[in-house]
């Protein structure tokens, strides 16, 4: 039997290379909306981010999610973001 590969996925806060299921997808979907992706399968152009919500103030401070997603982002989106981060850290 063959040992089966885990995906491995670069959190953009921090830079870490980690498995796939311990980061939260956040995406852009065709419709231009910026959505946080919990099952890790819809639609759209995704970036991944930690769990924690240092790494999310990295990702905001450095832009990096806006040069993952190749769109700008508005301020509300990221406080929408943040919110429901905060409520998935609650969890």
């Amino acid at each position: 039997m063959s040992i089966r590969k885990t995906p491995m996925r670069q959190c953009t806060g921090c830079g870490e290379m980690k498995s796939k299921k311990d980061l939260i997808r956040v995406i852009k979907t065709p419709e231009d909306e910026i959505l946080i992706d919990a099952t890790g399968k819809k639609n759209g152009r995704g970036a991944y981010i930690c769990c924690s919500l240092d790494c999310f103030h990295k990702a905001v401070q450095r832009k990096a999610l806006e040069r993952s997603l190749k769109v700008t982002i508005p301020k509300d989106i990221y406080e929408a973001l943040e919110k429901e981060l905060k409520d998935l850290d609650a969890k």
